[in-house]
């Protein structure tokens, strides 16, 4: 059975990390670019990189978010698949899991 009040503790925490990363990279992106024509495409180069690691960081905010949902309902440590439980050592390591092993290696 997972240490829920820990797993909380913990998710909370990469939230506020995740969150304070999309912040800072929005404000990257929100910076005009340079009128230097080879600036800019450097800059732009930048831009596309930083966009797609807000993508990335949009994806793993929802995940913690949804963990921390599932910590509240009473469903966390469940696999959202096939409803096995999520081994402990799974979650200590990656606490937003939502699929056990098994289906985690069949999604992949």
């Amino acid at each position: 059975m997972p240490n829920t009040a820990a797993a909380k503790v913990h998710l909370n925490r990469m939230l506020t990390e995740l969150q304070g990363r999309e912040q800072r990279i929005g404000e990257d992106l929100e910076q005009p670019l340079n009128p230097d024509s080879s600036e800019r495409a450097v800059e732009m180069e930048d831009d596309a990189s930083l966009e797609g690691q807000a993508t990335l960081l949009e994806r793993e905010i929802a995940s913690v978010k949804q963990a921390l949902a599932r910590i509240e309902d009473g469903g966390y440590g469940e696999c959202v698949r096939c409803g096995e439980e999520i081994v402990v050592a799974r979650l200590e390591a990656r606490p937003e899991a939502a699929l056990c092993i098994n289906c985690a290696r069949e999604a992949e």
